[in-house]
């Protein structure tokens, strides 16, 4: 029989908080970077699979392709610590220091704004990459028959890709998308190594500071299970709306 009772305690840190309260902060730290990381992910990354498809853009393509080069071959690590430590260093003095130090007390003088903003761009962009290879597939898949039909019916290349192409390429990677967006909220877990205290942070820290490492990272695993649980779940309904469309 585990004991839980040490979650509610108090950390004795001064400020009254519990343990439990840590792992909250924590959970609610990695739903907000997920959430962020996949809105921008999927933007993006449906905004990059279309241009990598444009018959007459061969500059956009070619921009598109390098961009997702880049990001899908760089580890996502590697680019948090890129994000975080490098990108303020090369920025011009003010505008760097501003990032460093100025933006975390936006909100308060304990913020994580900036650990949050950068961690948010980092898994965004990564998966952006990503989702655009699977946007682009699921543009080439689809039947160039339709496109012709489209054409012949007077519809603009815009109206074409808008009403034709990308809600097919949806419904066929949905899937796939299904997979990306799990593994972008497990990946959230990387946060961390920037200073970030989302779930699997905070857990470490409560396992450093009540030796408790068994039942803390029991309860975070079954924590990430419920909510992978919550994600395939709302997929698959969305996939069975956009099946009978």
């Amino acid at each position: 029989m585990f004991d839980l009772s040490f979650l509610v305690t108090e950390t004795g840190i001064g400020d009254g908080s519990r343990y439990i309260d840590w792992l909250k902060q924590g959970l609610l730290w990695t739903l907000s970077v997920s959430f962020m990381s996949a809105c921008i992910a999927s933007s993006l990354g449906i905004f990059v699979g279309v241009v990598r498809t444009l018959p007459n853009a061969p500059l956009l393509r070619l921009l598109s392709r390098m961009y997702v080069e880049l990001f899908r071959n760089i580890p996502l690590l590697l680019q948090l610590f890129l994000w975080f430590y490098v990108l303020p260093e090369v920025l011009p003095v003010r505008w760097g220091d501003w990032l460093k130090k100025d933006l975390n007390t936006l909100l308060s003088s304990t913020s994580l704004l900036a650990e949050f903003i950068f961690s948010s761009l980092a898994l965004g962009c990564y998966s952006a990459a990503r989702v655009a290879e699977q946007i682009r597939a699921g543009i080439q898949a689809t039947a160039a028959g339709q496109i012709h039909a489209a054409k012949s019916l007077g519809l603009s290349q815009f109206q074409c890709y808008r009403f034709i192409l990308i809600p097919q390429a949806l419904r066929m990677v949905w899937p796939i998308l299904t997979s990306e967006l799990l593994s972008l909220f497990k990946n959230s877990s990387l946060a961390m190594t920037i200073g970030l205290l989302e779930l699997t942070g905070q857990t470490r820290q409560i396992s450093d500071y009540t030796f408790r490492t068994f039942e803390i990272f029991l309860i975070s695993t079954l924590i990430y299970i419920a909510i992978s649980f919550v994600i395939t779940g709302g997929m698959r309904h969305f996939e069975r709306r956009m099946q009978k469309l």
